[in-house]
């Protein structure tokens, strides 16, 4: 009862609905598909993927585990970047997106994940044996802001439908 009650009052609320009004077409678009939407995976795994790695050194003590945890953290660092400058160019472009307290909110979480992300590699390029505990903990809030971020970044699509190409029913 009450969603519907707050659904009802999202189209009395004059602000709402202006910021509907807005137009939230993703910029960066190869054939239609967002490209931000298309990149944001691959920092999303090789954050997983390290944690991972420290916990299977943990368990195991295999060197291998040092080695791949460093290259993944790397990875997630460097694609976190590239995913990170897309993001913020349809961010700070489109005025739907904008305009959207989420993708603010999307977006705060992402560079702060994108930040414990590169302390994470940091940490591995000075000295591997840091893992741990030190990496394996950073490797945790690393996983955990990767899924506020996440969670954020789906309420864009699926509440807001940003990016989308939605065609007309018929």
């Amino acid at each position: 009862m009450s969603d519907a009650r707050n659904e009802a009052d999202d189209t009395e609320n004059p602000v709402i609905v202006k910021v509907q009004e807005k137009e939230t077409t993703s910029m960066i678009a190869v054939a239609g598909h967002p490209l931000h939407a298309m990149s944001v995976h691959f920092p999303i795994a090789l954050v997983f993927a390290t944690l991972a790695a420290d916990v299977f050194y943990w368990w195991s003590g295999d060197s291998f585990w040092l080695r791949a945890g460093l290259w993944s953290s790397g990875a997630a660092f460097l694609t976190g970047v590239a995913a990170g400058a897309i993001g913020t160019v349809e961010l700070l472009a489109v005025a739907g997106i904008r305009a959207r307290v989420a993708s603010w909110a999307h977006g705060v979480a992402a560079l702060t994940m994108l930040s414990i992300a590169g302390l994470n590699w940091g940490l591995r390029l000075q000295d591997p044996g840091v893992v741990l505990p030190h990496g394996l903990l950073v490797s945790l809030l690393a996983a955990g802001m990767t899924g506020l971020a996440g969670w954020h970044g789906g309420k864009l699509i699926f509440h807001h439908g940003v990016g989308l190409m939605v065609s007309p029913k018929g």
